[in-house]
């Protein structure tokens, strides 16, 4: 098991939960993610100036917005004052629309969420594929980090986006899914939302689970072979790229 629980990498805003650094977490080989150049988060519509002064201490140049064109017009970045540029890099969200369309229907059951989130997550790599790459190419630019990438949750677009960043470092799978599943401790955007979805298919709804994230990492094997052929033929990230990404985000 990974130190994970005393990694100190919360970041605690006022006006948006699930924000973290993806510093501390040890490769294969035994070194450690850097602090402080890369954190993950749900969308920072409701930041506050305390916020703002806290990520201006963290000093973000940019900020990644993988959530779809409604999404970030509905609920615009909270950054007046902040010298951070935003670079969109829109996933359209189609759960939403989908489960719409069950309630009014009366569909909506566990098992149908289940399905649509399977579904989701394994689209990713090929409908997502442009969106990953514009993500990509920021982390690999030293001149944007420290930087942040965000969905409106945190947790599905941004969970598979960590988990292929944490991948390409060569941070085990282990500690890869105890990352993504760490939403499920922090994120409280959920609270107050789907009231007329039972337990169970609000929770298969809001969650972060393991076989939501392994069936988009079993697409991408289906598609691509290995994580590094996606990586380069999707989203132009080579080996050299990769090694110079490892460098740049790896202690030692």
């Amino acid at each position: 098991m990974t130190d994970i629980a005393s990694l100190p990498r919360i970041v605690t805003l006022e006006g948006c939960t699930n924000f973290r650094d993806l510093g501390g977490y040890r490769t294969v080989d035994g070194r450690r993610v850097r602090h402080g150049l890369v954190f993950r988060s749900a969308h920072l519509g409701g930041l506050t100036a305390a916020d703002r002064q806290t990520l201006g201490t963290l000093g973000v140049r940019t900020i990644v917005d993988l959530r779809g064109l409604n999404e970030a017009a509905e609920t615009p970045h909270a950054i007046a004052g902040l010298p951070a540029e935003i670079l969109a890099a829109a996933i359209e969200p189609r759960v939403g629309e989908y489960l719409r369309l069950a309630l009014d229907e009366g569909r909506a059951t566990p098992e149908l969420i289940i399905g649509l989130m399977t579904s989701h997550y394994r689209d990713y790599p090929q409908r997502a594929a442009v969106a990953f790459r514009t993500l990509f190419a920021a982390l690999s630019d030293g001149t944007r980090r420290p930087l942040v990438f965000h969905c409106t949750a945190g947790k599905d677009r941004t969970g598979f986006a960590a988990a292929l960043l944490l991948t390409a470092l060569g941070v085990p799978w282990d500690t890869v899914i105890e990352d993504y599943l760490h939403t499920n401790a922090v994120w409280t955007g959920h609270v107050g939302r789907y009231p007329e979805l039972d337990a169970a298919t609000r929770a298969a709804l809001i969650e972060a689970r393991i076989d939501y994230l392994e069936a988009a990492f079993a697409a991408l094997r289906e598609n691509h072979g290995e994580v590094e052929t996606f990586l380069e033929t999707a989203l132009g990230l080579d080996s050299a790229g990769r090694a110079r990404l490892r460098a740049e985000l790896l202690e030692g």
